[in-house]
Order: C-alpha cells, then sequence, then structure tokens
C-alpha cells in the first residue's frame, strides 16, 4: 500500500497524466483512507489553477496572496 512520503511525487505524476492504472488505483485508495493526503492533493491541484492567473503579474499583491492562503486553508 502507497505510504503518505509517496504520495506527493505520485500527485504529481497523476496531474501531468503520467501514472499508470496500477498506480493510479493504488493512490486513490490510499485517499479514499487518508484525509491530510486528500487535503495536499486538494491544495495543490488548487495552488496549480491560481499560478497561470499570476504568471503575467510580477509579483503578488497582499491581497492576493492573503486570498490565495485562505483558500489554501479553506480546501
Amino acid at each position: 500500500m502507497l505510504k503518505c512520503r509517496d504520495v506527493p511525487q505520485q500527485s504529481e505524476k497523476l496531474l501531468a497524466g503520467e501514472l499508470g492504472l496500477r498506480a493510479r488505483a493504488s493512490l486513490r485508495l490510499h485517499l479514499f483512507i487518508c484525509h491530510n493526503c486528500r487535503r495536499y492533493l486538494r491544495q495543490l491541484r488548487l495552488l496549480l489553477k491560481t499560478l497561470p492567473g499570476m504568471a503575467d503579474q510580477r509579483s503578488a499583491s497582499n491581497d492576493d496572496i492573503r486570498r490565495t492562503m485562505e483558500n489554501l486553508r479553506d480546501s
């Protein structure tokens, strides 16, 4: 069974579409059981969704940082 320490690497592969059927099933089973890893994957997805919108800005404003941190906390 997959361990929590393996989830970050597997999550990145999952989001990149590089995870095979067996590895994907193992990750999904672990996520079903582990609340903390589910939260990690939700936060990673949110971060990846948020970053492209900030690419055209030289630096994020304090409001942007605060909103992003609140969204991460709430997910």
